[in-house]
């Protein structure tokens, strides 16, 4: 507790803080921006503002891609949803969560582009810098440590990828935990093969 007394009080009424402050602001010195609108791929601008201002849009220009005809690097998400679909399940696991890439290592979903053995990536078989295109028939899911030594090479046989492969034994327990802690719960394929589950 602080206990002032009427000297204090008295002394402290006479001074006076200084802060440093900007400069009164008044609304009618505001500069509003031009606005601009595209009619038929050109822009038009409206003479509002400052001419230095508008003349920044006179050397704008829009190019117009034939969709068709581009090929993006990264596959399109539907792509990936149907990558992840013809990826081979693993038995008694929620295939949603869980799959096996091309050779044969298990990977979690959610873990993606990451360096770790669960993670993985959507890899093009042919690889986009030789001509391969961003395509469900191109696409496949490899564990990301064999897709970052694949590169961009196609000599490699997938004896050469498994010997690439990132290793780590997971057992069902230790899946069920990743499970419970990405999406808080844990969910089993209907494989009628018996056992626990956790409820």
């Amino acid at each position: 507790m602080i206990i002032e007394s009427k000297d204090s009080k008295s002394k402290s009424k006479g001074r006076s803080r200084s802060r440093p402050s900007s400069p009164p602001r008044s609304r009618s010195s505001k500069l509003t921006p031009p606005s601009a609108t595209l009619v038929d791929g050109e822009v038009v601008t409206e003479p509002e503002g400052s001419s230095a201002i508008t003349s920044l849009f006179e050397n704008l220009q829009i190019s117009q891609q034939d969709s068709s005809s581009s090929n993006p690097r990264i596959f399109p998400y539907n792509v990936k949803q149907q990558c992840w679909e013809k990826a081979e399940k693993v038995k008694g696991r929620d295939p949603d969560r869980w799959r096996r890439d091309a050779v044969g290592n298990i990977v979690f979903r959610k873990l993606v582009g990451c360096p770790g053995c669960l993670c993985h990536d959507y890899d093009h078989i042919l690889p986009y810098s030789k001509g391969g295109k961003s395509t469900l028939e191109n696409c496949q899911v490899l564990q990301a440590t064999v897709n970052r030594s694949k590169g961009n090479r196609t000599e490699l046989s997938k004896a050469d990828l498994i010997q690439k492969s990132s290793y780590c034994r997971v057992s069902g327990r230790d899946m069920d935990l990743i499970e419970l802690s990405a999406y808080g719960n844990v969910r089993h394929a209907d494989d009628n093969a018996g056992g626990c589950r956790i409820q």
